[in-house]
């Protein structure tokens, strides 16, 4: 989350009174009368860091006096933290977005959104808002993400300002034996955050050898240095020149150029040097997103304020705020920091023109490093079950003909590899009368990795289909009793099942008793979330949903069983979070 550092006029909500064409649009430097008459307003929420600079140019074009048509459009332009928007606009979607949370009772969606990062709205879309489609999108600002560190540890440990970094540099300052202090702003609820995530588990991963085992490792480093907040990291940078107390505060941190210039203005005892990695990380682009249903005339006050946000006066005006221009360059008064690149150099990907800003993002990775961080810096209880029924034979072609059980316990196997020692974990496997007349087989009780890795992963290794069929409501009904039972506190408690088919289980429990027994057993006391991750055609998603509605959790279903692994990380990042 954004820090307070940059003043009470970030912070502050911004209003002004503007004026917009009702139904056709034409250029804002057209707009001009004496007066107009209405009101209609228009609600924007941006990032505090740009939101006095959006603030600002609705205030000059109400001084232009701009009117048109008689329609008068206020503008309420409030400074909002990304994280805070998502969650509204999440929960008004149906979306769910990892170490995200719930949105508070009082939060609103605006009419147009202004955050920080296009990953938001790539996160809401693949979080399960297929509805959500905002408009334009176009990028109105940009900030490089960079590697913060305090002057003298950037200059004798990195050669600052002269010598060029790389993320495998960062890397091994990371891993060492005298590892560096690296901190972090949670990733999955700040946008500069998981850019550095993403560049340096990408390091991690492209360094050959074991690189989830790697990947994993430099996950729990940065984990040791995380914080919630943007000002709570901030404040562990050292606070004074004694040698001993710039070695024991925080080394380095990923945060926006801006972040650093608007820190060092506060003239601390030890300033940031602004590290630009190569390959450049993913920078904050500042989407333009006007968001669905609003109606026609708010679309077109949006479409011209977009104007405004487009021309030489507005990028002077971000950079006051230390924030550049779209394309990477800086408008008059920008003071950059030492070592930057030229303007628009760096590496910084620059959108093409007409495009969106989101273009260059690849969904499925940010996807990845958020619910892999979630995994490796979290810890839980959870019983995993695997259908074994006799269908789970079957060849799955994406997956070079490996059957549905081994892409199943293979994507298993990479997730236990995740979670570390803190987890509980147990293993069960499922079809029917599999023990005599009972439809599971406990391979192993619920106990702590740190004396049960090896039997999982043997358990794991044994795992083959059977002949029967698949005995799911049963089952289900003994986990998460079997869960419950054993509930800890301060944990998430949860079952994650895997099946690829319907409930054939003839003389087991209906699918009306489950659910009525699932919803007497419920327990707000003691929470036991359910994930079902269902495999291939034959899966009804109904069916499971009609388990999860009652237990909390979700239901995930592919057609194409070799994506499991990634749900299955996506579903178990899905922890529940308290109501913001």
């Amino acid at each position: 989350m954004r820090s307070s550092i940059r003043g009470a006029g970030a912070a502050a909500a911004a209003t002004a009174l503007v004026v917009v064409v009702g139904g056709s649009w034409v250029g804002y430097q057209q707009l001009a009368g004496s007066s107009c008459s209405g009101e209609i307003q228009l609600g924007v929420a941006a990032a505090p860091e740009v939101a006095p600079a959006v603030e600002a140019a609705a205030t000059q074009w109400v001084a232009d006096g701009a009117a048109v048509g008689g329609t008068c459009i206020k503008v309420n332009v409030t400074a909002s933290e990304p994280v805070e928007v998502a969650a509204a606009v999440a929960s008004k979607h149906g979306a769910s977005l990892a170490g995200v949370g719930q949105a508070s009772g009082t939060a609103v969606t605006p009419d147009v959104w202004i955050p920080d990062s296009s990953t938001w709205l790539l996160r809401l879309k693949s979080g399960g808002a297929t509805a959500f489609a905002p408009g334009n999108g176009a990028s109105i600002a940009r900030s490089p993400v960079v590697v913060a560190m305090p002057q003298p540890v950037a200059a004798t440990k990195f050669g600052w300002p002269d010598k060029k970094l790389t993320w495998n540099d960062m890397l091994r300052a990371v891993r060492s034996d005298k590892p560096l202090r690296a901190g972090i702003v949670e990733p999955t609820q700040d946008a500069a955050g998981l850019s550095g995530l993403l560049s340096l588990t990408a390091a991690a991963s492209g360094g050959g050898g074991d690189a989830q085992q790697a990947t994993t490792a430099a996950l729990r480093a940065l984990a040791t240095g995380r914080s919630a907040l943007r000002q709570d990291l901030l404040a562990r940078f050292p606070r004074s020149n004694d040698p001993t107390s710039i070695a024991s505060a925080l080394g380095a941190a990923a945060l926006s150029e801006e972040d650093v210039i608007a820190y060092n203005n506060t003239k601390p005892p030890i300033p940031l040097a602004a590290l630009y990695l190569e390959p450049s990380p993913m920078p904050l682009d500042y989407p333009y997103a006007v968001l669905p249903g609003i109606d026609q005339t708010k679309a077109s006050a949006a479409k011209v304020l977009f104007e405004l946000l487009t021309t030489q006066g507005f990028k002077n005006r971000l950079a006051v705020q230390s924030l550049r221009a779209p394309d990477g360059n800086w408008g008059d008064g920008f003071k950059a920091p030492q070592g930057a690149p030229s303007p628009a150099g760096g590496g910084t990907a620059v959108p093409p023109a007409g495009g969106t800003a989101a273009g260059g993002l690849d969904p499925v990775a940010i996807d990845r490093a958020v619910s892999g961080w979630s995994i490796a810096t979290q810890s839980g209880r959870m019983l995993c079950v695997i259908d074994v029924s006799g269908s789970m034979k079957a060849p799955v072609p994406s997956a070079n003909n490996a059957s549905r059980e081994q892409v199943t316990v293979a994507a298993a196997s990479r997730g236990l590899n995740l979670f570390d020692d803190s987890w509980s974990i147990g293993l069960w496997t499922f079809s029917t009368e599999l023990v005599g007349s009972r439809d599971w087989r406990e391979i192993e009780p619920i106990n702590p990795l740190s004396g049960n890795r090896g039997k999982l992963e043997q358990g794991l290794a044994g795992i083959r289909p059977s002949s029967g069929d698949t005995g799911l409501y049963d089952t289900m009904l003994a986990a998460y009793k079997t869960v419950q039972d054993g509930w800890e506190p301060g944990r998430v408690n949860s079952v994650v099942l895997f099946t690829d088919g319907k409930n054939e289980d003839k003389n087991g429990i209906s699918q009306s008793a489950l659910i009525n027994r699932l919803k007497q057993l419920n327990d707000p006391e003691r929470p036991v979330q359910v994930v079902v991750i269902g495999i291939g055609s034959e899966v009804s998603k109904t069916e499971l949903q009609s388990i999860t509605n009652v237990t909390g959790g979700g239901a995930f279903v592919t057609e194409d069983p070799s994506k499991i692994g990634d749900i299955f990380l996506k579903a178990i990042a899905l922890r529940p979070n308290a109501p913001r």
